[in-house]
């Protein structure tokens, strides 16, 4: 029962910090599913939750998602997909936690630092963030911040942002979740799972009225590095 409690509480924290902030779910939650649940299940489980959420959050915005730019960037991560899943089934355990908790440090890094470069922009930019992004996602199941890095290189707003990346998230997901398959948890943790997004998503939209955007932005960032850096330890580890 003590794996099934951590697995509620690790889907409800990210539940409730995508809620908060727009973002997150995968930056927090992915380095600690992928410790409980192994690398592999750990992605693809978040790949599912992180799909239905974006589906649940793009319900209310779906009309101010920009094609132009989406088209671009999904249909560039359609190709890079398979490329991530191939590299993350081929890694030994311990080198493909290495290598998960490499690129969500890095992610978190660049993310903070709001690193802004000319080839970010303009239907080239939009392919490369697209492009890394899906390779991201089905391999270490963290394909949100090249978009990020895009929008802020476009020059978006927070409002435009939001249902771009959820439309992003859907896309994405959805294509990591055909390479990769469903993971295997049984009717219990599907049920605790389940339970995790309800409650979290329930306080996440609580606190966002009363927290201000930028002070939960950090702390997410703070949270994924934390997981990050874990990860990447506890791979080094295994490979010593």
């Amino acid at each position: 029962m003590t794996g099934e409690l951590m697995l509620g509480e690790i889907v409800l924290l990210g539940s409730c910090v995508q809620w908060l902030t727009g973002m997150g779910f995968a930056l927090v939650a992915v380095p600690a599913l992928v410790l409980l649940l192994g690398p592999a299940e750990g992605v693809v489980l978040a790949n599912c939750v992180a799909g239905a959420i974006c589906v649940v959050g793009l319900a209310g915005g779906w009309r101010r998602v920009r094609p132009r730019a989406m088209v671009p960037l999904c249909l560039a991560a359609a190709l890079t997909v398979p490329v991530g899943s191939w590299v993350a089934r081929r890694l030994p355990p311990a080198a493909l936690l290495v290598f998960m908790g490499a690129l969500v440090t890095v992610a978190v890094v660049v993310v903070m630092r709001g690193v802004r470069l000319p080839a970010l922009r303009g239907t080239r930019g939009a392919v490369a963030a697209g492009a890394a992004g899906g390779f991201m996602n089905s391999a270490a199941g963290v394909g949100g911040p090249p978009v990020s890095l895009y929008a802020l290189n476009a020059g978006w707003t927070v409002r435009e942002f939001v249902p771009n990346a959820l439309f992003y998230g859907v896309v994405v997901n959805a294509f990591s979740v055909a390479s990769n398959g469903v993971p295997h948890l049984g009717p219990v943790r599907w049920g605790v799972v389940g339970t995790g997004m309800v409650v979290g998503a329930s306080i996440g939209r609580v606190l966002a009225d009363r927290v201000p955007e930028q002070r939960a932005r950090v702390l997410v960032l703070l949270l994924a590095l934390a997981g990050g850096l874990t990860t990447l330890g506890k791979g080094l580890w295994g490979l010593g």
